[in-house]
């Protein structure tokens, strides 16, 4: 072999070896770490828009749970509250109950890929079930998938006007397709006060829903819904005003086209 040929060998093992050990002492990427920015403001933008149908049941409301519709044996007592959470990872809306036969607290969010509604629920008796499914009608209708008992277990929600909030509460076995009825739970808003997507009063500077309470900034006063909206302001009063301002500007310039 000559000397030149092992001169090429000798260089070709050294840029391989220099190679390996460049990449062998950087730190791996994690899953998810190269989503662009801007896509995570874009799903950011679209669950709040899928969430926003719920701006009316913001609010706390009591309610009477009834095993059987028109019957009050069994029956008993509940008062709940839904409120807005803004995280930088996922917006969302909190839903508690207390005294509750049946839910004690969910969490209901938006799957901008799968286009459907999400709800993690905690019931009375201590389970956690994972739900999904539409918004149609005034109603968002959510299953889970078979659990132990192979049974699918169904949350509908509907909003039959400003003041009513009905949230019914059934399952089935896996092999049927008709579902029999657990209990229901009619509430009604606390207070006298309505709240409409398409009311005329204050709108939330956070979620574009009906303003109850104020909050300032530089000596200019805005609106919130809820303690979640309030808190969301206060943490980025900027940012939320600079959102505000720019899905006002982006309605103005689609009213024109339209």
């Amino acid at each position: 072999m000559s000397a030149r040929v092992r001169t090429v060998q000798f260089i070709a093992i050294v840029f391989v070896v220099t190679g390996l050990w460049c990449c062998s002492s950087q730190a791996p990427i994690p899953l998810g770490a190269a989503e662009p920015s801007n896509a995570s403001a874009k799903n950011r933008a679209t669950i709040k828009s899928a969430l926003a149908k719920f701006n009316s049941i913001i609010d706390g409301w009591r309610g009477t749970g009834q095993p059987r519709r028109g019957s009050a044996r069994g029956a008993w007592q509940e008062t709940a509250q839904l409120v807005w959470d803004f995280k930088k990872d996922v917006i969302s809306i909190h839903y508690t109950a207390e005294k509750s036969k049946l839910l004690t607290s969910a969490i209901v969010t938006y799957d901008p890929r799968k286009k459907v509604y999400k709800m993690t629920a905690k019931m009375a008796d201590k389970t956690e079930r994972e739900l999904e499914g539409t918004f149609k009608d005034k109603t968002l209708t959510l299953e889970s998938k078979p659990d132990k008992k192979n049974e699918i277990y169904r949350i509908s929600m509907t909003m039959t006007n400003p003041k009513r909030l009905n949230v019914l509460h059934e399952k089935r076995p896996a092999t049927r397709k008709t579902y029999s009825r657990i209990a229901g739970v009619g509430y009604t808003r606390k207070g006298t006060r309505l709240a409409s997507s398409d009311q005329v009063g204050p709108k939330c500077i956070v979620s574009g829903g009906a303003g109850t309470s104020k909050v300032t900034y530089k000596g200019k006063t805005y609106y919130v819904c809820c303690s979640g909206c309030r808190t969301a302001f206060e943490d980025d009063p900027e940012g939320i005003i600079a959102e505000a301002k720019k899905e006002a500007e982006e309605k103005k310039k689609k009213a024109k086209k339209g």
